[in-house]
């Protein structure tokens, strides 16, 4: 053990506390005795522990502990973990008692497995989550350097092939050498495949309809062998070529024809014998074909849309028709057309995810969008609080505008074990949905059940919405299901409802415990004119038994393959039964606000005979409306693109007279043309390099005045979004970069964030692009000469080469010696305080310290043992005289300490030589009385004869003469014993003062 001080020249200061020490001890004429010691040495000892915590008093040990951190390559191309958490196990096993150790593993990201301590390497494997579609080595290095403290002997081994893509390793192992901590390397070699990769795949960036390009494959073998190539165009195999492949580079060419206008993706798939790896057979390219406007018609029922078609034929406007169920669910999918209609399609069709991607697609890519009414769409749908609804110009949500019959809903929802998690969730958003459409003057209910109904809510007037919302997102998930209970409660309780019409929702996913029961229940609904729809959510569902109900008590039944859309049907429901939202009278539309549209209304309009009512939104523009007034078209701007509202059918039911008028064609092209984007050639040319995981965007302005300001909005296939800020390097080139974490297709879109819609921003006049991450850089073949990186990084460290036969050597290196420290300053702090209250209590208390240490050490055994030897050795027969001198022995005993506490010489006088002034004997004129304590020497008088009363003539009696006492006598010394008594009284009473 050592000694250490972190500022030893303040030691300095012991040299004037001696001296100042010696000072005190000398010249302090306030104490006497060993109280002057105790309390010069107590301060002087305080002063030098303060001075020892100023100086940074340490003691240290020399220490030779190891410190490692093993760092496991997590990534795809590291196919085989066990080898390497085997030799990991091993090598820790060889750690000494103090050697500290840690694992930590990486991908893209770094994750620490173990923390860095004496415990042993656990015998488990790697259990952390990081994306093994990368490898972030210079993470995994800064994360591993982080868990050391400042010692020595800090290493990390690295076990890894050396295929990093993401980061800088070697800037990062520079950093860790400035700190003094190598790198050992462990290579994994993994097995050679025979294996071919699409490297690269190019497509000219822009077409135009009919015009022929050439497709570029570059594809890399490490074998020879046959194969086909095949290309595809959104999915569909557009063409398709035998190929021979040789070891190494191999470039095909093929042509194609670029014939349909819009965003397309194309791809380029390799099929090999003998390849043994296929998740880099396929590279994808993104071109956008420019001529006609496509539009994609989504029709509610098949075969309705016929009068749209040939409107939009006779506008030369390319089409598509669909059924909902046929909806992408790719972004980039609807990145391929101008504008999207939906005619007379139920939410309940459109899955969440649908919804939510054309929202997007209308909001950041300026895609069309229009809505054509029916008694399947807007309020009638369930597209209430829905993404759909968001963009449309108009609300479902019917705003006081007429006389709503007052609706009495109970909801009946399936809590059972297996409706946990997503489903239970949605379930109670679709509820909540439904509250929200209702009346204050509705009444409510929700009984979830399992095995048994438990009431939710109680029927009651929907005067406090939050607090039914409340409850119901209280729901829990337990038990089995029995249906029958919860809907024999449910009608029970809408019996005593007041409304005019009353209504039950049932939804379940399961099977119910009893299936009988229920005529005597459907007669009593219909009695009672109670409607009851059914939701089957999966396939699990007891469909028969929900369908019986649903049609023995005049509802509807729903089949729920795609839960999103559990909500939609709810609101959907809550519409229906409403029965407000449909208007079915014949009107004449009034022109409101038309616009650029006027000219086709010059002549008049033609009548329509019932539309679904709506809300027009604030900053909506309404062209039509009716006598109500609800909008008939209304249209707006939402984000970067346009939507229309068109209330009333097309079909002929409602707009019999409208599509039989001869303007009919030209106005619906008209109004669809209105929602496609509404960019100009496009000024900017963007070009794409992908690196790693980090997409670097350089966007040149071409022919137009650059902004100051220039954005670019990333949208992936989960359709999650991301803003990349493009910094002006020059004049009209921007550069800007941004990190994926995973392969794919990615739309790209430029915006001005200072543009005229404020925070929004505005599009920067270009229409979307993309690009693509074909597959994970894991993947890629290695180059034929590839970097030793690993041996690269233990040469700049001072690291070592590790073999994968001799594990143990990991922790065989020759160790340094370090100091561990202990720091004393709370321990000195505590010292001088404590030492500080004795000095006080050594200067302030009166208290016999002398009789106390007397005590203590009377206490001891010796002593004890002292003692019954004397008393042993006494001689019995002791005179009581002898008893008595004992007695005044201590008396004097005592009266001496206290004398010499409170300053008096030991002979009874104070300092300064003055007598003490107490006692009989101090009084002037008094006369002197013998003592009644004689000496042990003196002889004891004769007793008196008697008192003798003096007569009045009698003289008085001289005074008694003493005999002279011995030079001996303590009596003489202290005076008499009446004297000393006195003298003794009063310094205890000084003591008490």
């Amino acid at each position: 053990m050592g000694v250490q001080f972190d500022h030893p020249w303040v030691l300095l200061l012991l040299l004037p506390l001696a001296i100042g020490a010696f000072y005190a001890y000398r010249t302090d004429f306030r104490l006497k005795g060993s109280r002057r010691k105790w309390a010069v040495g107590l301060r002087t000892t305080i002063i030098a522990l303060l001075v020892l915590v100023l100086a940074g008093f340490h003691t240290f040990t020399l220490v030779k502990d190891k410190e490692i951190i093993f760092l496991a390559d997590r990534s795809a191309s590291m196919m085989d973990q066990d080898p390497v958490w085997d030799w990991i196990n091993k090598a820790g096993a060889e750690k000494g008692p103090e050697d500290r150790v840690g694992t930590v593993a990486v991908g893209l990201e770094a994750a620490v497995e173990k923390n860095l301590d004496t415990a042993p390497v656990s015998g488990g494997r790697s259990e952390a989550a990081v994306n093994s579609g990368f490898t972030n080595l210079a993470g995994g290095l800064q994360l591993a350097g982080s868990q050391f403290g400042g010692g020595e002997n800090r290493r990390i081994v690295l076990i890894s092939d050396g295929e990093n893509n993401v980061g800088n390793v070697l800037t990062e192992a520079a950093m860790l050498k400035e700190r003094g901590i190598a790198i050992d390397v462990l290579k994994a070699v993994p097995p050679e495949l025979n294996d071919a990769a699409v490297e690269a795949f190019h497509v000219p960036e822009k077409l135009y309809r009919a015009e022929a390009f050439a497709f570029e494959v570059l594809i890399r073998s490490t074998f020879a062998g046959a194969g086909e190539l095949r290309l595809y165009e959104d999915n569909r195999e557009i063409g398709r070529q035998n190929i021979t492949l040789e070891r190494g580079e191999n470039l095909f060419s093929l042509q194609g024809l670029a014939k349909e206008p819009g965003l397309h993706r194309y791809r380029a798939e390799i099929f090999l014998d003998g390849d043994e790896q296929s998740a880099n057979n396929a590279s994808y390219a993104i071109t956008r074909v420019t001529g006609s406007p496509k539009v994609l018609i989504v029709e509610g029922k098949q075969g309705t849309s016929s009068n749209l078609k040939n409107a939009l034929a006779s506008g030369l406007i390319d089409h598509t028709v669909i059924g909902p169920g046929m909806l992408p669910s790719e972004l980039v999918k609807y990145a391929g057309y101008d504008s999207i209609l939906f005619n007379n399609v139920s939410g309940e069709q459109v899955g969440g995810k649908q919804m939510d991607l054309i929202e997007q697609a209308v909001r950041s890519y300026g895609i069309g969008f229009m809505m054509i009414g029916g008694e399947e769409s807007f309020g009638m749908g369930g597209y209430f609080k829905t993404p759909i609804e968001k963009l449309l110009p108009v609300s479902m949500e019917l705003e006081g505008k007429r006389e709503i019959p007052s609706l009495g809903l109970i909801l009946v929802i399936d809590r059972s074990g297996s409706m946990g998690g997503d489903k239970l969730k949605l379930a109670q958003e679709s509820a909540i949905r439904t509250v929200e459409l209702l009346r204050p003057k509705d009444t409510v209910g929700v009984v979830a059940f399992d095995d048994q109904p438990w009431w939710v809510v109680e029927p009651q007037k929907l005067d406090d919405k939050d607090g039914v919302i409340a409850k119901i997102n209280s729901i829990p998930s337990a038990g089995g299901t029995n249906i029958f209970p919860a809907v024999s409660a449910a009608t029970e309780e809408i019996l005593n409802v007041q409304a005019q019409r009353k209504h039950i929702i049932l939804l379940t996913d399961g099977q119910s415990a009893v299936n009988s029961g229920y005529d005597d229940l459907l007669k009593t609904m219909t009695d009672g004119k109670i409607t009851m729809s059914t939701v089957a959510v999966g396939d699990d569902a007891d469909v028969n038994l929900l369908q019986s109900l649903a049609a023995g008590a005049k509802g509807r039944y729903y089949l729920v393959k795609d839960a999103t859309t559990l909500p939609a049907i709810f609101s959907r429901e809550a519409a229906v039964i409403a029965r407000t939202y449909i208007v079915d009278k014949p009107f004449v539309p009034a022109i409101v606000q038309p616009g650029d549209w006027s000219g086709w209304f010059q002549d008049g309009l033609p009548s329509i005979y019932g539309y679904v009512a709506a809300t027009p939104k604030m900053t909506a523009q309404t062209v039509l409306s009716s006598p109500e007034p609800d909008p008939l078209l209304a249209r707006w701007q939402y984000g970067s693109g346009r939507t229309v509202a068109w209330t009333s059918d097309l079909t002929g039911k409602w707009s019999r007279d409208f599509v039989k008028w001869s303007r009919f064609p030209g106005l619906f092209a008209d109004m669809v043309k209105w929602t496609f984007p509404q960019f100009a050639a496009s000024p900017y040319e963007v070009n794409t390099t992908v690196n790693g995981n980090e997409v670097t965007f350089e966007v040149t302005a071409e022919g137009a005045e650059a902004p100051e300001e220039l954005e670019a909005l990333v949208s992936g296939e989960d359709g999650g979004e991301e803003r990349v800020p493009l910094t002006q390097v020059s004049p009209g080139v921007y550069e800007g970069s941004m990190a994926v974490r995973s392969s794919g297709s990615f739309l790209l879109q430029l915006r001005n964030p200072s543009g005229a819609d404020g925070d929004e921003g505005e599009m920067a006049g270009m229409q979307g692009t993309g690009f693509v991450i074909p597959y994970s850089p894991e993947y890629r073949l290695p180059p034929a000469e590839p970097e030793d990186t690993l041996q690269a990084l233990a040469e700049l460290t001072g690291g070592r080469v590790l073999d994968w036969n001799k594990p143990e050597a990991a922790f065989q290196f020759t160790a340094q010696p370090t100091r561990s420290l202990r720091g004393w300053e709370r321990p000195l702090l505590a010292a001088a305080l404590l030492l500080w209250l004795a000095d006080v209590a050594v200067r302030r208390l009166a208290l016999p310290w002398g009789r106390m240490a007397e005590a203590i050490a009377a206490a001891m055994p010796w002593r004890r043992r002292a003692r019954a030897l004397a008393a042993a050795a006494a001689q019995p027969g002791a005179s009581a005289g002898a008893a008595a001198d004992a007695g005044l022995a201590r008396l004097a005993a005592r009266k001496s300490r206290a004398a010499a506490f409170y300053g008096a010489d030991g002979d009874g006088t104070e300092r300064g030589g003055m007598p003490p002034a107490s006692g009989p004997a101090a009084q002037p004129g008094a006369a002197p009385t013998a003592s009644p304590t004689m000496s042990p020497t003196a002889k004891p008088s004769p007793p008196s004869a008697g008192p003798q009363a003096p007569g009045p003539s009698s003289p008085p009696s001289p005074p008694r003469e003493t005999a002279e006492p011995d030079q001996n006598d303590t009596s003489s010394q202290g005076g008499t014993g009446s004297d000393r008594l006195g003298r003794l009284l009063d310094a205890k009473r000084r003591g008490r003062r």
